[in-house]
């Protein structure tokens, strides 16, 4: 196993890692839309967060030798159900490759978040 970190993505604040490759796979931990910069959480709706949470996906995968387009496995979290058309439109945009998903609500997110996605992709 081998733990993955990057400073392009929100670091990890408990005993956790972002990611951890095994094997061929990579496991990322569920991401939040927080901006790596700054530690904040972007304001704004379903879209603009998710556009950030895939764009931290996206800098893990890349930090462990992968990309979006090897993902095999999502898991979503949504706080809303009824934000679902609007985070399935921008994530349909970057998952192209339409890897198997499970998608859910969730009563509450860290942070206030609305949503929280983890993925596991091919090397």
């Amino acid at each position: 196993m081998k733990i993955i970190e990057t400073k392009n993505a929100p670091a990890a604040v408990g005993s956790y890692s972002q990611a951890i490759v095994a094997g061929s796979l990579v496991f990322t931990s569920g991401m939040l839309p927080i901006v790596p910069e700054t530690g904040a959480l972007v304001q704004g709706a379903i879209e603009e967060q998710t556009e950030q949470a895939i764009k931290n996906i996206a800098a893990v995968l890349e930090a462990a030798g992968s990309e979006i387009t090897k993902a095999v496995k999502t898991t979503c979290y949504l706080k809303n159900m009824g934000d679902f058309a609007a985070f399935n439109a921008v994530y349909a945009k970057y998952f192209t490759g339409k890897p198997a998903r499970s998608c859910s609500e969730a009563s509450a997110l860290p942070k206030g978040a609305l949503l929280e996605i983890d993925v596991i992709a091919e090397l």
